[in-house]
C-alpha cells in the first residue's frame, strides 16, 4: 500500500513539472515528462506494483529464482563441456551420419573429394572457366581497395 502511494505521488509530481514546462512554452519536453510521469500511475493501476512487491517478499518466489538459476548453470556447464569435447558428435559417439557433399554417394567419397580440393594448387585461376566470371566483380572490388 505504501508503494502505491509513493508511485502515485511521483506521478503527481511529474505531472506538475510537466505543467510548469508547458507554461514555459516547451511543449515537446512537457509531453515527454507527462508521458514518463504517467508510467508509475499506470503500473499501480494495473496491479504490477502489487505483484512485484508480493514477489520480492515471497520466500517461494526466491526459491523459484534459485531453481531457475541452478537450471541455467547446469545448461551452461553442459554446453561448455560439450564444446570442449568437440561437439555433439563426440558426445553421441558419432551416431549421426556425416554430411555428404552434393554429387557424392557416401561420406567416404565426400572426404575424398575434400582431399582433392585441398590438394589443388591455390593459384589465382580457378579449375573451371565458369567460376572466373562469377568472381570477376569481387576481384575488381578487392583490387580497387588494394586487397
Amino acid at each position: 500500500m505504501l508503494a502505491e502511494t509513493i508511485f502515485s505521488a511521483v506521478s503527481a509530481a511529474g505531472l506538475g513539472i510537466a505543467a510548469i514546462t508547458a507554461y514555459r512554452k516547451k511543449y515537446l519536453s512537457a509531453a515527454r515528462i507527462a508521458g514518463w510521469s504517467l508510467v508509475p500511475l499506470g503500473l499501480v493501476m494495473t496491479g504490477a506494483v502489487e505483484w512485484a512487491f508480493d514477489t520480492v517478499f515471497s520466500p517461494v518466489a526466491w526459491v523459484g529464482f534459485g531453481v531457475l538459476g541452478a537450471a541455467w548453470l547446469l545448461l551452461l556447464t553442459a554446453r561448455g563441456v560439450e564444446r570442449r569435447r568437440g561437439g555433439r558428435k563426440a558426445v553421441d559417439g558419432g551416431a549421426r551420419p556425416e554430411a555428404v557433399a552434393p554429387g557424392a554417394s557416401s561420406p567416404a567419397s565426400a572426404t575424398a573429394s575434400a582431399r582433392e580440393a585441398l590438394a589443388r594448387p591455390a593459384s589465382g585461376t580457378p579449375a573451371r572457366g565458369g567460376e572466373a566470371e562469377d568472381f570477376s566483380d569481387i576481384e575488381a572490388i578487392l583490387k580497387k581497395h588494394g586487397i
